[in-house]
């Protein structure tokens, strides 16, 4: 049998196989308050229907004034929940795991959401910028959890937290961003203190079944950072780690001669080596060869598909029939649906 087609039991659910959709946000749906539509319904549940097995629903932030874009979904009230359980209650009858990531931009958040952006510390090129409190970290900390638990009221599985590409999470795990010297930054453990307690304060308010899964900054500022950040989170109780990049900051390693992938999916593969969680990698994999070959040789739990499952919601059924997929095209000078998640020239939703 394929491997990539084979289950895999995570906390107390069995996924029907190792691929997943990862969390791109559809830019331009969301309306300005955070609540999805049903454009947001219709694209979760054709992936759902076209057999993947995990689903990762895109970036929604905790907190109004912490968005990448005012068209990011939102989860900082219970107004937000209607919206959402549009979507689990969908998805859920075609037998995909559900997760949420939930985010804040941080120091990334733009200036057409809020004057200030805030961060573990401030960027001294930036002066919009602002170094969080202690009390403000709590707030934020607190606000992380509230929306899991929101998540589960919703019906998803479990969240995942977004600590890659250059937000939140991701400023305070590596020294770039976080120059603190009190009790949430220094050293590793203080770098990740913030990470920390929202994973126990999610474990405890919401049980060991609850799945927290992290997206990691692989190569933030190394991969060899990244090796040490995955391990140290691996003790904190999360269940899965979707191994990505760091962001415009971080190094992306070079690959050796016989790897044919690239150094994103290479960090995650060598993550695997140092970790006894699940890890997910990604980054133009993009065929079902490709991604069978990393769980065959054992070098991932998971693949995700991205930009080639959003062109083709039937990606995975028709890898399943060794049918034709309707690949991305890859779009210059970038992708359409960073404009407006309707301009896909591929996939018409």
């Amino acid at each position: 049998m394929n491997p990539l087609f084979t289950t895999f039991k995570l906390k107390s659910v069995e996924i029907k196989n190792r691929v997943v959709m990862p969390p791109v946000v559809s830019f331009g749906w969301a309306d300005e308050n955070g609540y999805v539509d049903d454009r947001h319904v219709k694209h979760y549940e054709e992936r759902a229907e076209g057999g993947a097995g995990m689903i990762i629903v895109e970036a929604t932030c905790v907190k109004k004034d912490g968005r990448i874009v005012n068209s990011q979904p939102g989860i900082w009230s219970d107004d937000h929940i209607q919206g959402l359980s549009k979507i689990t209650t969908t998805c859920r009858k075609h037998g995909p795991l559900m997760l949420l990531q939930i985010h804040h931009s941080g120091l990334g958040t733009s200036p057409a959401i809020s004057d200030k952006a805030v961060g573990p510390s401030a960027d001294p090129n930036n002066n919009r910028t602002h170094t969080l409190s202690i009390e403000e970290i709590h707030d934020l900390r607190d606000a992380f959890i509230k929306a899991a638990k929101r998540a589960k009221q919703v019906g998803f599985h479990g969240v995942e937290l977004h600590g890659a590409h250059g937000f939140l999470l991701n400023q305070f795990a590596t020294p770039i961003f976080n120059k603190r010297e009190d009790e949430y930054g220094g050293s590793l453990k203080g770098r990740l203190k913030f990470a920390s307690e929202i994973i126990h304060g999610i474990r405890e308010a919401l049980g060991e079944d609850f799945i927290i899964g992290y997206r990691l900054g692989s190569n933030s500022p190394t991969l060899e950072d990244g090796i040490e950040i995955a391990q140290y989170l691996g003790k904190t109780g999360i269940d899965l780690l979707h191994a990505s990049h760091g962001g415009g900051t971080g190094i992306i390693p070079a690959v050796p001669e016989n790897f044919a992938y690239n150094g994103i999916v290479y960090s995650g593969t060598q993550i695997k080596k140092h970790v006894n969680i699940p890890v997910i990698v990604v980054n133009e994999i993009k065929s079902p060869e490709r991604a069978s070959y990393l769980i065959a040789h054992q070098m991932a739990d998971f693949v995700a598909i991205g930009k080639d499952m959003l062109t083709d919601p039937q990606w995975v059924k028709k890898a399943m029939n060794n049918e034709p997929i309707d690949y991305c095209i890859h779009c210059l000078p970038k992708c359409k649906r960073y404009e407006n998640a309707d301009l896909c020239p591929v996939h018409k939703g």
